[in-house]
């Protein structure tokens, strides 16, 4: 409807031309997002051809004064990418230190806390499938399983070793591909970690990301898997 009202109103002011190329770059959007933009573009565009084609508005009328904005955006980076992946591997790092100075109540406190902040269980299922799990708990959508996989000791969970107390001591992440939409995100690429033997273990691994209603980035799809050996 606003782009009907929009094309009589410019012809009224003689560019029915104008008007036309206009409504004829309509698209319908796809969310309301670009709902939004596309409806504040073309508003934006119709008044600067009727000041431009007028000579009414040579000069702004219009002043921004007093203290810069705060600019609210749940839009995620790709430094905000990049900086979650790097708090994951130190927190895998921590965990195995935990557990070696403080044994295993240390290292589950420890990893339970890294679930509560990176994680996205606050928000419902996450679609977690860990690097060394088997059927019939191949997926952890929920934090128990999750935790279970990392620090192990849980009889829900008997195969369960603790991925995460094996002595890591460093953690590089080698990106091939980052999405950004929006306030979601998905990366994918190697992570290669290294045990306190020197010994590197490489796997596959693809995170998704989402922001939480306090605009934390938050985990909601983790999926690791060793490559696939040359033959």
């Amino acid at each position: 409807m606003e782009n009907r009202g929009l094309t009589r109103y410019l012809s009224s002011s003689g560019r029915e031309s104008r008007a036309l190329v206009l409504s004829a770059t309509y698209e319908r959007p796809t969310n309301m997002r670009s709902t939004i933009t596309f409806k504040m573009t073309l508003i934006a565009s119709a008044f600067a051809l009727f000041a431009a084609e007028s000579g009414l508005a040579r000069e702004s009328v219009v002043q921004h004064t007093g203290n810069k904005a705060v600019v609210v955006s749940n839009d995620i980076t790709e430094a905000e990418v990049i900086a979650a992946q790097s708090a994951w591997g130190e927190a895998l790092v921590q965990i195995s230190k935990d557990f070696e100075q403080g044994g295993i109540k240390k290292a589950r406190a420890t990893a339970n806390a890294v679930l509560d902040a990176a994680y996205g269980y606050n928000l419902g299922a996450v679609l977690f499938k860990p690097t060394l799990t088997t059927v019939p708990n191949t997926f952890r959508t929920t934090k128990a399983g999750a935790l279970s996989y990392f620090v192990g000791n849980d009889s829900k969970y008997p195969q369960d070793t603790g991925f995460a107390l094996k002595g890591w001591r460093s953690v590089d992440v080698k990106n091939v591909a980052i999405y950004l939409d929006g306030d979601t995100a998905m990366s994918m690429g190697n992570v290669m970690m290294t045990d306190k033997s020197g010994k590197l273990t490489t796997v596959d691994k693809t995170w998704g990301y989402t922001k939480d209603d306090q605009g934390t980035l938050r985990i909601v799809l983790h999926h690791s898997s060793l490559p696939v050996p040359v033959q």
